[in-house]
């Protein structure tokens, strides 16, 4: 087994006296993809919120590499390596692909953060050229000037991932990429996160398209009511009958 890159140790996240997480361990390793899956409310996202460090566990440690950095903020954890994406989308709507890009490339650089300092792909040097070298990485050439609003919802999650690539993550957590995406989106999103991973990223993402996730899946960690149901490969997780009666017996 390869030195864990991410690791989560006995989470438990209480909220008033509702136990969302109980006892998780999992970890990541360079060049792996590890698929977080489980039905709906079984504390899939707080997971990703408590390792990308959104949230404090009540107990239980998260490390990155050998660094423990359960009381780092999830700014200091993005210094030291980690980048996420969301639910929901996080892009600035009145704003080009490209200039989307150039403020992750800037946030993620040493120089001051500026949202009022954008620049022109391709016309104002490195910067506009990692912005173009990472769209190409996301399939979306020549849509550096486009609008983001008038981008399809399958570029809108491409270009999120331009953007939690911006900063040249170690680790990558990603919280179901194919949300709203339509069918013929997922295969070539499910390229990109694939040629992330190989590239040498440690990965961990939340996914409810099973075929995505077992396709691309090193291992899978099914959550329960908040606790770590099952780990192992894909072929494991989908043989194990706790598994299955926890998706209502439905067949993986």
């Amino acid at each position: 087994m390869t030195a864990p890159v991410i690791s989560g140790e006995a989470i438990g996240w209480k909220v008033g006296g509702a136990q969302i997480l109980d006892d998780v361990s999992l970890h990541v390793g360079a060049g792996e993809l590890l698929g977080i899956i489980g039905p709906n409310g079984a504390g899939k996202s707080s997971l990703v919120n408590i390792l990308s460090g959104v949230t404090r566990p009540t107990t239980g440690s998260v490390r990155l590499g050998r660094d423990d950095v359960t009381k780092r903020s999830a700014t200091r954890r993005a210094r030291l390596g980690l980048s996420r994406s969301f639910q929901t989308s996080a892009l600035f709507d009145g704003l080009t692909a490209g200039e989307n890009v150039h403020l992750a490339v800037q946030a993620s650089g040493s120089a001051p953060f500026s949202p009022f300092r954008v620049a022109r792909p391709g016309r104002d040097g490195a910067a506009g050229e990692d912005v173009d070298t990472l769209l190409e990485r996301v399939r979306m050439p020549g849509k550096a000037t486009t609008c983001a609003r008038d981008l399809s919802h399958g570029d809108r999650r491409k270009l999120e991932l331009a953007m939690a690539l911006a900063s040249d993550p170690k680790v990558l957590l990603l919280d179901e990429p194919m949300a709203g995406v339509s069918a013929e989106d997922v295969d070539g999103l499910t390229e990109i996160i694939g040629e992330v991973r190989d590239s040498g990223v440690a990965v961990a993402m939340v996914e409810h398209h099973m075929h995505v996730v077992l396709g691309l899946a090193d291992r899978v960690a099914v959550l329960h009511h908040g606790q770590l149901l099952a780990s192992g490969s894909p072929q494991q997780v989908t043989a194990d009958e706790r598994v299955q009666q926890a998706y209502l017996g439905e067949a993986l």
